[in-house]
């Protein structure tokens, strides 16, 4: 099978095609033919040696395999959850290693779930480890309820997208940061405000929110932390809560703290029913081959993106 391995750690030549077995499955596994490949910012972070590289083994593996979100076909199954012919979707090992570049991937039976069939295979693939992200940062994490002002930081990217509908969903305020130019989309997905962050000054635009989603930055965090009131809840998902922040945040009676999303079969379940529904929906606002891998990674680098990109077997 076509595989794409880590050669080290570095820039985007380091991802190299390579002719790889098909992956024997144990028992509680799958076989998945894979169709689309969510890419995510984490990608080329452990691209780069960062990331979760240092998570699970990863910087281990001998011919590592990055990728984590997969939407395909079950090709053979050592687990009665699934049968063959069936069509899946899922975050697979994370943080660990997930094997998603490839055509087909052993996936544990416990962190994947039958697509709904009114979902594209790209719409699937965009919609597990940044929307569990959003799930498991408003709803595990941060008990979002119905009339809490919610702020959602890069409110128009991959996460920040579904984080948005999903605080919406949960009867929350929601108001979302952005460049200007990306205003309408966050305003369509659900937002009752929208903040250009390039433009205005967080202290000047909100205040008395409940719950932060943070994606930036340890400045994006203290900035937040300004506008919070006494015992809300903050949330970084990019490492940005320093021991010094939570002691800032502390003083006021709020919780700030880092989460890494993690594999969960049940969050699966929750956000495919969202998904099925059209409560929420995934945003693909590129798409590439198989073999634009490297492009894709350093269209990711960017910054720049707008919802999901995705990558389909050819």
């Amino acid at each position: 099978m076509k595989a794409i391995i880590l050669t080290a750690p570095g820039p985007v030549d380091n991802l190299v095609m390579k002719d790889l077995p098909v992956p024997e499955i144990k028992p509680g596994e799958v076989l998945v033919k894979v169709k689309s490949i969510g890419i995510n910012p984490v990608d080329f972070k452990t691209r780069k040696g960062g990331g979760v590289f240092t998570y699970g083994g990863v910087s281990k593996a001998v011919q590592l395999v990055l990728g984590w979100d997969i939407s395909g076909v079950v090709t053979a199954a050592e687990s009665p959850l699934f049968n063959i012919g069936d069509e899946v979707f899922g975050m697979v090992n994370f943080p660990g290693i997930g094997n998603a570049y490839a055509e087909y991937v052993a996936a544990p039976a416990a962190h994947i779930v039958l697509k709904p069939a009114n979902l594209s295979h790209e719409e699937a693939a965009a919609g597990t480890l940044a929307l569990l992200t959003a799930w498991q940062a408003l709803v595990t994490n941060g008990n979002v309820s119905a009339g809490e002002r919610v702020l959602i930081h890069a409110a128009s990217g991959g996460v920040g997208h579904y984080a948005v509908q999903l605080a919406k969903q949960l009867g929350a305020y929601v108001i979302g940061t952005s460049s200007a130019a990306n205003k309408d989309f966050v305003l369509s997905l659900g937002a009752d405000e929208h903040i250009d962050y390039t433009a205005q000054q967080l202290a000047d635009a909100t205040e008395n929110i409940d719950f932060v989603l943070e994606s930036l930055s340890a400045q994006t965090v203290k900035e937040s932390i300004a506008v919070m009131r006494e015992g809300a809840k903050l949330i970084s998902i990019v490492g940005s809560v320093s021991e010094d922040l939570k002691k800032e945040a502390a003083s006021r009676n709020i919780s700030a703290n880092n989460m890494l999303v993690e594999s969960n079969g049940e969050d699966m379940k929750a956000v495919a029913a969202l998904l099925e529904s059209g409560a929420i929906r995934s945003h693909v606002s590129s798409t590439f081959d198989f073999s634009e891998m490297a492009a894709v990674h350093n269209y990711l680098e960017t910054g720049r993106t707008v919802g999901k990109v995705v990558v389909n077997m050819s």
